[in-house]
């Protein structure tokens, strides 16, 4: 179907590109533009630029560009005239009269929207209604559950009836057939369609953009099953959502940190309580497209998962899948194997923050895990290599010897007998999983950030060339990966102390095609405040040098120790000195 132009160029007016998608990624407000991880490839530097003013976004990693349409269709998966439609009713834009003969063609996704949207204000309507809801409003109240939250998180009854929301949902003029793939129906055997949630608290799940898209019904009583959930739908998979994801995200973003429980009840809990950055798996443990959805808005996860035998096994894998993703998780030990909202109800808000205020490390949880688990079972040089891989894995370098003191004490061993497993661990089982996810969070992968930084750079110095002078020395060319970049950076130094003005610049490469195309495709990509902003950022590229010259001599220092280790010799003071003092400087 063709699009008149005029509505087109007026839902490009309207569209607020910062606010779409804002909507999907956290951002942070840097100079005239907004700045946040891409949501189109894992990073763990922000690289993903938005600018409102120029009405595009552009990824400095992946090189994903375009404008809000463009963006809508690559995170929604759909076609151009869908990502109209969803905008123009966004902002009021009519795309097309809404007919009976256009609704019936609208797409599925938007009708199974609609008719979750019914049925999640019904359901809220029966939980205020007086008499309906009355056992369920009581069991609220029991679980001390607060009229404000009932609203906050539009929780909801439906009626111990077969045919309460059906009725609702003709009234709507909801296709009943549509509702059952929306698992809001089941087909009878006698022909139309019955309720699937018959006397339960119904719980939504929404999407960070505001669709409804999903339920969770908990029964009021001892009844089995305890949770009846939506199954798979055109708009929802299971594992993929995180609960509460559009109301955490804000405060999960701010404080850079997310508390993860199990249940919904329980992350209703703790927002309640005042900890407005917690959200639910709803699963047994994490999956890639959950964490991959929380490290958009926070680097660190606390896992706060029950405490039986079902509970630590998901917490031990989620943090496998948290740390794949490049996500630090972290794991809360409730006393007395309590879940996070009775821990609340009996001990209040204060002791759960005393809680959060230590956390344990996700190497910890691990190695302790597994020591428990084997006990005695096992010969201590097998424990001693699992436990070297662990720390391996799940450890920066700079913490590493701390934990190789730690799982040396639990085992009995010295810390000489761990760093000598190293050596019997296949080097393989080191490498990274998911790309670089698993390197030390100081170290951000070169395909990753490095072109950013090296656009950068020259985006700087042709705002204000005389810095070219001051950082010369202090960024050598052999920094730059891109061999145009590192021409040009090399080029301006020769020049440096001519550079005065932009237009200086360009007169150095006056003639140079490739320069000035290069040179084109960088200017603006980040637009400076100040010359202090601008001194900040080469500062910032300076500091990360510094960084990773002194990582790389940490590692080299490792294989020396290595090395020593394998031969049996005497460890020299000297180096076991050099060692501790470049990883306190690291940790540092």
């Amino acid at each position: 179907m063709r699009i008149d132009d005029g509505v087109k160029r007026e839902i490009l007016a309207r569209a607020d590109i910062g606010e779409v998608i804002g909507a999907y990624v956290t951002l942070r407000k840097r100079g005239n533009d907004l700045v946040g991880l891409c949501p189109f490839h894992g990073e763990k530097s922000p690289s993903f630029h938005v600018h409102p003013d120029r009405g595009f976004y552009k990824c400095f990693g992946c090189d994903a560009k375009g404008d809000v349409l463009t963006f809508v269709q690559k995170q929604e998966n759909i076609g151009f005239t869908d990502a109209l439609r969803l905008l123009g009713k966004r902002y009021g834009v009519e795309v097309e009269n809404e007919d009976p003969r256009a609704a019936r063609v609208r797409s599925e996704k938007e009708a199974i929207y609609h008719a979750n949207e019914v049925a999640r204000a019904w359901f809220h309507r029966m939980l205020l209604d007086a008499g309906e809801g009355a056992a369920a409003r009581d069991y609220c109240t029991n679980r001390g559950i607060t009229a404000a939250t009932i609203g906050a998180f539009s929780l909801g009854y439906a009626p111990d009836a077969w045919d309460g929301l059906v009725g609702e949902l003709r009234r709507n003029d909801v296709d009943l057939e549509l509702a059952a793939k929306a698992g809001l129906l089941k087909p009878s055997q006698r022909g139309g369609f019955y309720d699937f949630y018959r006397g339960r608290l119904m719980i939504p799940t929404l999407a960070t953009t505001g669709e409804t898209i999903a339920f969770g019904g908990r029964a009021l009583g001892d009844q089995e099953p305890k949770y009846l959930n939506t199954a798979t739908t055109p708009v929802y998979t299971k594992g993929r959502y995180l609960f509460a994801l559009n109301v955490a995200r804000r405060a999960a973003a701010k404080e850079d940190s997310a508390i993860v429980v199990e249940g919904y009840l329980d992350c209703i809990a703790l927002h309640q309580a005042g900890f407005a950055n917690a959200v639910a798996a709803l699963g047994t443990a994490f999956t890639p497209e959950q964490a991959h959805e929380l490290r958009k808005i926070a680097s660190r996860a606390i896992l706060c998962f029950d405490a039986d035998a079902a509970g630590v096994e998901a917490a031990l894998k989620s943090i496998e899948v948290l740390t794949a993703e490049g996500v630090s998780a972290w794991a809360l030990h409730i006393p007395e194997g309590k879940d996070p909202d009775e821990f609340l109800r009996r001990n209040g808000a204060e002791a759960f923050r005393a809680l959060l205020a230590n956390p344990i490390a996700a190497t910890q949880v691990k190695i302790d895990a597994e020591i428990d688990r084997r006990g005695s079972r096992t010969e201590g040089g097998a424990l001693a290599r699992w436990a070297e891989e662990t720390i391996r894995r799940l450890a920066p370098p700079e913490e590493q010897d701390r934990w190789r003191v730690y799982a040396a004490g639990r085992l009995g061993l010295s810390i000489d007998d761990l760093r000598r497993a190293r050596l019997l661990v296949n080097p393989a089982h080191f490498a990274p999983r998911g790309g670089a996810a698993n390197a030390s969070r100081h170290v951000v992968p070169a395909a990753m950030e490095r072109p950013s930084f090296e656009r950068e750079v020259l985006s700087i110095v042709l705002d204000e060339p005389a810095l070219v002078a001051e950082y010369g020395d202090r960024i050598p060319p052999e920094r730059f990966e891109h061999p145009e970049h590192r021409r040009i950076w090399e080029t301006l130094r020769g020049h440096a102390r001519s550079l005065v003005q932009p237009s200086d610049v360009l007169a150095v490469f006056a003639g140079d095609d490739d320069a000035a195309a290069t040179l084109a495709s960088v200017s603006g990509v980040v637009r400076w405040h100040d010359t202090e902003e601008r001194r900040a950022k080469l500062d910032r590229v300076v500091a990360r040098f510094a960084r990773d010259d002194a990582e790389h001599r940490y590692r080299e220092l490792d294989e020396r120790l290595d090395r020593i280790l394998e031969a049996g010799e005497p460890v020299p003071a000297d180096l076991r000195a050099a060692h501790a003092a470049l990883a306190a400087e690291l940790k540092g």
